[in-house]
Formats: structure tokens, C-alpha cells, sequence
């Protein structure tokens, strides 16, 4: 049985491996991840700058010195919004003409604006923007808070305010927090909101991943059973070794490129980190790098030691129960038409999950969103969410992976006599029938 068994899986693996549309699918993946972590070289060596500042042309009609204000306002909204190393702008105060300028930004600087700042007794300012098309919405809105502010701190200085009421206006105003809960403390708060958002990137491997491996063990079986080859390989090997063939050969695949999207990765950032002269966190990985402190920042890194075991083991062992359940489901269809409707169950599952992992943090420890962490095909997504989030404990996965180990037993148990039945039937006329009474026999 074991050469069998080993002979089956190697054919399946070989089919999915040394074919063309495999090196194609994952030269195009590898390629658009590197592409995707080194998008900022890219642009620069097709004579972009992902880095050039915007310019700003201020003609200045008053007597108020717009300039300097408006540009101090605008730099601390930006790096407010983009981090405090962020120099987003160039502001240059111009004696030329509207019309020079406009002509400027027109044939040579389309990534440049023009101010004309003029008095109004009603506003006390006016102002005209002029530029190639239309502004970025966040860029816009930016720009006007920076305008208003600019104006009021304008009226107010023209008045008699004295300096010292000016800076008491302007001040920032210091927050004193006071949590009453007293396990919770501002680093959960800052992993709340980081991991709500990062985490769900995380694990989108897994969610396509598992979409995948269930489609790929349907269309096999189905295109043995569609090609009558199905009666040649039971007629040789028992319907177990032949569905353990398919389990096998489908996870060791479905692992095989994960491990490639790992490397492809890790490509990507060699790339850059070579790209760049070391500097790892230039252009657009300033951002990337920004993320990765916060996360780190909380605490994660602590939890990392028992938190990748336990994702690592839950997610192998839901693979099988996903590649059973495609498997089982395959045998008692007669087409690929009849397997995509029975699946579509399976991947609204899947997508369940996925969804409510990027919700988790909304759910503040509910009983709800803990006893759903507990079910097999959605734990392995997730529990690791809310295990990062600190709303299960580690026992809570434990138990989850027992819950699937569990579930994959039943699977096979009960799967096998419907496997044994589906996998030579290609009518199906009473199937349902047929399959509930191979469940009862012993």
C-alpha cells in the first residue's frame, strides 16, 4: 500500500508541478511581488520620483506674510499624515506674474501649484489655485485646512491679541488618558488598531491558498471520473490510498508555494535592500518600516515566539480538513459544474472567516467571537487574530487545533464510506441516498 500510495502522490504532485502554467503563474508572482516591494525604483528609473516634492508658488498680493505661516501649517498637517520625516512640499514665493507661472506648470512642472494670495475686507483673504489637473482629495484637503488655519492665525495677529494669548491659542492640547480597566494599557489600544488593519494582509496567503487547494483537488478527481480513468485506479489501489494520494499531494502543494511566495518575498526585499545601498527603508519602505515599528512597538514581538507554532500547526491541519472535504465532496459529483455549486459552500466559509479576522478587534472579547474561533475550517484564520489581540488565550487555540483534529478524524471516518460510494458513481440519481446509507453501514 505504501509504494502505491507514494506512487499515487508523486503522479498528482508531478501534474501540478512540471507543468507549463505553473512556471508561467509563479514567474508572473514573483514578478509582480518583487515589482510591488520595489514599485518607488521602478517609477524612478522610468524617470519618475517617488520622492519629488510638490512645489507651491505663492504670488502674495498683502501684507501679511502668508508665506511662512501657510508653509508652517501645511508641514505639520503633512507629517501628521505621513510621519514626522515627511517633506512632502516646496514652497516658493515668486515676484513673477500669474501668467509666468501659469505657463511654467503648464509645459515643464505639472506636479507643481500656484497661490495667489490676495486681501479681502470680508475673509480678510482670498486665494486662487491653479494647477495642471486636479489635486489628490487628501492633498486638497490638507492644503484648505492649512489655508483656514493660516487666516485665522492672520485675523487674529492683526487684531490687538498680544503674542502670549496667540500662543495659548495655538497650543497643543495635552490628553491625560485614564483606562480604567486595569489589564488594559495604550500599547493594546495602539496592537488594536495596527493588527485590525495589518494582520488581515497577513494571513490573505492562507485564505488563497485554501481557495486554491480546494479547487485543485475537485478538478482532479472530477477529470479522473470525467476521463473513466477513475475505474483503472480503483480497479488497482483501495478508494482510501487513492484519496490519501490526493490530501497528500494537495498540501505538500498548496505548502510548497507558500514556501515560494515566502521566497518571492524575500527576493523582493534582497532587491531592494541592494537597490538601495543598504537603506532597506528608503522611499516607499519608510512607510512600510513606520508599520512595522508600531506593530513591534506593542509588544508583538514577545508573542511571536508562541503565536507562529500555534498558527503554523492550526493552518496545516485545517489544510487537511479543507482537501478532505473538497475530496469527499468531488466523489459524489459527476462534472466540474456539480463540484463548483457544492463548493461555493466551502469558500463562503472561508471568506467568513477572512472577514470577521479583519473585524476582530470590533468584537471587544465577545462570547460570540470567541466560541466562532473554536470552529473547525475559520479557527485557523481567526484565532490567530484574536490571540494577537489578547481576546483568547493560548488555551483557546489549543483547543481549537483539537476541535479540527477532531473535525478531520469525523472526515475521514465517515468521508471515506461516502468517498467509497461517490468515487465509481456517475449517475446521480438517489445520490444523497446512497450516501447516507454508506454513513450508517459499519
Amino acid at each position: 500500500m505504501k509504494n502505491k500510495l507514494r506512487y499515487l502522490t508523486e503522479v498528482s504532485l508531478k501534474r501540478k508541478i512540471k507543468t507549463k502554467w505553473f512556471l508561467v503563474a509563479n514567474a508572473l508572482l514573483a514578478l509582480a511581488v518583487i515589482c510591488v516591494l520595489n514599485i518607488d525604483s521602478i517609477i524612478t528609473f522610468f524617470g519618475g520620483d517617488f520622492n519629488e516634492k510638490t512645489k507651491i508658488y505663492i504670488i502674495d498680493n498683502t501684507d501679511y506674510d502668508f508665506k511662512d505661516v501657510f508653509s508652517n501649517q501645511l508641514t505639520v498637517l503633512d507629517q501628521s499624515v505621513n510621519g514626522e520625516e515627511s517633506e512632502s512640499y516646496e514652497f516658493i514665493l515668486t515676484d513673477k506674474s500669474e501668467a509666468e507661472i501659469t505657463k511654467t506648470i503648464e509645459d515643464d512642472e505639472n506636479n507643481a501649484l500656484l497661490m495667489v494670495i490676495n486681501e479681502n475686507q470680508e475673509t480678510v483673504i482670498g486665494i486662487k489655485v491653479v494647477s495642471e489637473s486636479f489635486i489628490d482629495t487628501i492633498q486638497y484637503q490638507l492644503m484648505s485646512t492649512a489655508i483656514n488655519n493660516s487666516k485665522t492665525s492672520i485675523a487674529l495677529a492683526t487684531t490687538n491679541v498680544s503674542e502670549e494669548e496667540l500662543n495659548r491659542l495655538y497650543s497643543t492640547v495635552t490628553i491625560d488618558r485614564v483606562v480604567l480597566d486595569e489589564d488594559k494599557n495604550s500599547e493594546d489600544e495602539n496592537m488594536e488598531m495596527i493588527m485590525t488593519t495589518v494582520f488581515p494582509m497577513v494571513i490573505l496567503p492562507f485564505f488563497m491558498l485554501t481557495i486554491f487547494l480546494v479547487q485543485m483537488i475537485g478538478a482532479e478527481i472530477n477529470d479522473e471520473k470525467t476521463t473513466r480513468g477513475m475505474e483503472i485506479i480503483i480497479s488497482n489501489v483501495s478508494p482510501k490510498t487513492h484519496l490519501l494520494s490526493k490530501i497528500l499531494s494537495g498540501n505538500v502543494f498548496v505548502l510548497l508555494q507558500g514556501g515560494l511566495l515566502i521566497l518571492y518575498f524575500g527576493l523582493g526585499l534582497g532587491i531592494r535592500f541592494l537597490m538601495s545601498s543598504g537603506d532597506i527603508a528608503s522611499g516607499l519602505g519608510s512607510s512600510v518600516m513606520d508599520i512595522v515599528n508600531q506593530v513591534l512597538a506593542t509588544g508583538l514581538s514577545d508573542k511571536l515566539i508562541y503565536v507562529i507554532p500555534l498558527t503554523l500547526i492550526l493552518m496545516i491541519i485545517t489544510f487537511v480538513a479543507y482537501s478532505l472535504l473538497a475530496g469527499i465532496l468531488a466523489s459524489m459529483t459527476t462534472n466540474a459544474e456539480d463540484f463548483g455549486q457544492l463548493q461555493t459552500p466551502i469558500m463562503l466559509i472561508s471568506l467568513a472567516g477572512y472577514y470577521l479576522s479583519m473585524m476582530a478587534g470590533l468584537f471587544k472579547g465577545a462570547l460570540f467571537i470567541r466560541i466562532l474561533s473554536y470552529v473547525p475550517l475559520i479557527s485557523a484564520i481567526l484565532s490567530p487574530s484574536l490571540l494577537v489581540l489578547g481576546q483568547i488565550g493560548i488555551i483557546d487555540v489549543i483547543i481549537s487545533i483539537i476541535i479540527v483534529i477532531g473535525f478531520n478524524y469525523l472526515l475521514i471516518k465517515y468521508g471515506l464510506k461516502i468517498y467509497k460510494i461517490g468515487i465509481l458513481n456517475y449517475s446521480s440519481k438517489d445520490l444523497w441516498k446512497k450516501m447516507f446509507k454508506a454513513i450508517k453501514e459499519k
